[in-house]
Formats: structure tokens, C-alpha cells, sequence
């Protein structure tokens, strides 16, 4: 069974697969599933079963740098801890996420799944929100949340009470991406209808309308000093404002789709995905192309930059999640997997470390102070079957009781 690599795009009747990328899948017709890591071998983002069941659509990291949270096609939330990438919970979530600034809490939505509230690092349900979908913002003192409606509006939310505080109008059609500037007082969407608009916070009154973008758009970003936004549109082209006065600084022309786009938190580095599984850093505020990386099999739909800055996650129609250094640009050696989510021949190991449960692939190492309970789990089955004698690999990299010896890095 070849995995799904199409894209979903949101447009005056909901959410529809997209035509653009149905001409990508037929270019990438020939990639198969990836195998998983399985036993000697190194866990890498090339070797590594699927972080999900269908398509990575939204990454956020918590505030530490230390959890990652991913939204997904199949409709689940999954929190994962790093450096490791052991994943530590799966939620009923939906497509999007989105962490508060002091790491205590998510929200997350999809259109059947509507926005949830949630608690972390232990994944609680705090509220639902009647009549909020994606996307989805929350402002820096984490009291506001931002999210889209099924009526081309935007709602504004208290946090965490969710109350309804009051609903923009403005956009003609969709609205596609929402970011809140680091002062909280700007709110930025980007919208179907080819525009972008500022907003003033918290009273919601509208600022600007810019135009420069000749088709809808696809995400927003705004810098950590909050006077640069960076937008991406179906136009193939990421351009560059000031703000608050929102003048055009710089049009960056690709030749794909940039599904996503991320800055750092030092504001010099501009990440973005593409449609055809690559990813550029540009650096800022010139726009000058700084590199291209590639390892991908499918369109990028999110990536995502950790608070210290070294860290890039990126989450696409492959239906993995991959880690890279920065600025360097190169991909690190941990495999983002749930081998309930990977196919038949993926593998993984299991352990419990001060109460949380860990799930990571064959190969990765299992602190000292953690307590093997299952390896060599297979792909596409939650339980340890009975005939499986696969030994833990130990923190020293040799295993225990026999079994399977597995790779362990120095």
C-alpha cells in the first residue's frame, strides 16, 4: 500500500484534497513506505517508521525545548520528548497545535474535531471550544487564544475560562494562518482571499489590509522583536513586511509552494517547507538563500524552530517528523516513531522512566534509570506478543538476558 502524500486545502466549501499536489504525489508514485528502524541499525531520519498514520501537519515546542507536540491527518496529538524523541502520549487532537508561552498549555483542532484545551506535559482535556476550528494562535501571556471559524471569521477567546470575547469579520473567504505578535497587541492572518490583515490586540479592531500575494495564502510568521512578518502563498513566492506599518520589504520567489514557513528566535534565520519535501533556510532580514535540505519523500507541512534556536523540526505528507541542527542545516541521528503507526516491519522498544511511558525505535539508548518493559514491539501492534525475546538495550549500550544485541551510540 503506497502512503498518502496528498495535501488538504481549505476553501469556501471546507477541506478538500489538492489538486497541486495530486500532480506531486504522481512525481513521488514510486516511493514506497519506509521500512522502520529495526535491529543494527542506526536510528536516523531516513531509517525511522512513521510518527503518524497519515500526514504531519502542524509542530510546536514547548517552551523548554524539551517536548515536541505534532497534529496530524489521522486525527491524533502526539507529544514527544527530545533530545530522545521517545514518544511519550497520543491524544484525540486533530490537524493543529499550538503551545502557550509557558509550556502549561496546548490547544489543538481540526474541523470534525473541533479546538480542545489541554494541560501539559500530562496531556489532560481541560475545555472544548464550541465553534472554533483552525488555525489556531496563542497570544504571549497565554490568556488569549485565536482561532478561525467555520464563517471566514476569526474568534478571539480568554484562556483558560474559553469564553467567547469577541469575533473579527474582514476576510471574504478562508482564513488559512493566524501568528500574534511577541508584545501581544498584533494579530496577524493570512487569508484565501489573497490578503493579509492586521489586527490590533486585545480589542480585535482591525489595522491594515496588506495586498502583495496573488493567491491565498499559506502561513504567517512573525520575528521575536515583532517587526518583521514573513507570509507564504499558493503564488510561490514568501514575501517579507515591516511592521506594524506593514510595508512590503521583499519577495522571495520559489519554485514550489512554501506550506510553512518559521523564524528563530534571534530573528536572523527564516525556515520554510515546500511542497515537493525540501526545506530553506534564508537568512534576515536580506532573504539571502543560505541553504536547501533535502531528505524528504513528500510535501512539508509544518516545520518549526526550538526556543534556543538549534533545533528544526520539520512534519510532512511522509508522515514523519525530522530533526535538524542549525544553522547548519544538517539532519540529527533521532527516529520520531510510533511503531503503531509504521508498517508491519518497523520495531521499537518500550520504558518507563519517573511515571511517564516511553516508545522509541530499535537502537535508540535506554537511560540507566529507566525500566525496560517491551522490545522489539512491531509495527502496526500495540501489545508485546508473547514469543518475542528481545533483550532491552542498557545504558551501557549491551542488552540483558540474551536476545538482540542493538546499535547504541557513543
Amino acid at each position: 500500500m503506497k502512503p498518502e502524500i496528498y495535501a488538504i486545502q481549505r476553501g469556501r466549501s471546507g477541506w478538500k484534497l489538492s489538486r497541486r499536489d495530486l500532480a506531486a504525489a504522481a512525481a513521488l508514485a514510486g516511493v514506497s513506505a519506509m521500512p522502520g528502524c529495526g535491529p543494527g541499525e542506526k536510528p536516523s531520519p531516513g531509517l525511522g517508521g512513521a510518527a503518524h498514520k497519515e500526514r504531519v501537519m502542524s509542530l510546536a515546542f514547548g517552551s523548554d525545548g524539551k517536548l515536541l507536540a505534532s497534529g496530524s491527518g489521522d486525527g491524533t496529538v502526539k507529544l514527544w520528548s527530545l533530545p530522545e524523541g521517545a514518544l511519550l502520549k497520543t491524544l484525540a487532537g486533530g490537524l493543529f497545535v499550538a503551545i502557550g508561552p509557558n509550556g502549561k498549555l496546548m490547544v489543538s483542532g481540526s474541523v470534525d474535531l473541533g479546538v480542545k484545551l489541554w494541560s501539559l506535559p500530562a496531556g489532560a482535556l481541560i475545555k472544548a471550544f464550541a465553534g472554533a476550528r483552525p488555525p489556531l494562535a496563542i497570544s504571549p501571556d497565554g490568556r488569549l487564544l485565536a482561532a478561525g471559524s467555520s464563517e471566514n471569521t476569526i474568534k478571539l477567546w480568554s484562556l483558560p475560562e474559553g469564553a467567547l470575547l469577541k469575533t473579527l469579520t474582514g476576510h471574504s473567504d478562508g482564513v488559512r494562518s493566524l501568528a500574534i505578535s511577541p508584545d501581544g497587541r498584533l494579530l496577524v492572518s493570512g487569508g484565501e482571499d489573497h490578503t493579509i490583515k492586521l489586527w490590533s490586540l486585545p480589542e480585535g479592531a482591525p489595522r491594515k489590509t496588506l495586498t502583495g500575494h496573488s493567491l491565498g495564502l499559506l502561513s504567517v510568521a512573525v520575528s521575536p522583536e515583532g517587526r518583521l512578518l514573513a507570509s507564504t502563498s499558493y503564488d510561490n513566492t514568501i514575501q517579507l513586511w515591516s511592521l506594524p506599518d506593514g510595508a512590503l520589504l521583499k519577495t522571495l520567489k520559489e519554485d514550489e509552494e512554501a506550506w510553512s514557513v518559521a523564524i528563530s528566535p534571534d530573528g536572523r534565520l527564516l525556515a520554510s517547507g515546500g511542497r515537493f519535501g525540501t526545506i530553506k533556510l534564508w537568512s534576515l532580514p536580506d532573504g539571502a538563500a543560505l541553504k536547501t535540505l533535502t531528505g524528504g519523500t513528500a510535501a512539508v507541512y509544518s516545520v518549526a524552530i526550538s526556543p534556543d534556536g538549534k533545533l528544526l523540526a520539520s512534519g510532512g505528507g511522509d508522515r514523519t517528523i525530522r530533526l535538524w541542527s542549525l544553522p547548519e542545516g544538517q539532519p540529527l541521528p533521532t527516529c520520531l516513531m510510533d511503531v503503531d503507526a509504521s508498517s508491519t516491519d518497523a520495531r521499537g522498544i518500550q520504558y518507563t522512566r519517573g511515571g511517564a511511558s516511553y516508545t522509541q525505535s530499535c537502537g535508540s539508548p535506554v537511560p540507566a534509570d529507566a525500566v525496560c518493559t517491551c522490545n522489539c514491539v512491531p509495527g502496526k501492534q500495540r501489545a508485546c506478543p508473547a514469543h518475542v525475546s528481545c533483550s532491552c538495550v542498557g545504558h551501557s549500550g549491551g542488552g540483558s538476558g540474551g536476545g538482540s544485541h542493538y546499535w547504541h551510540p557513543n
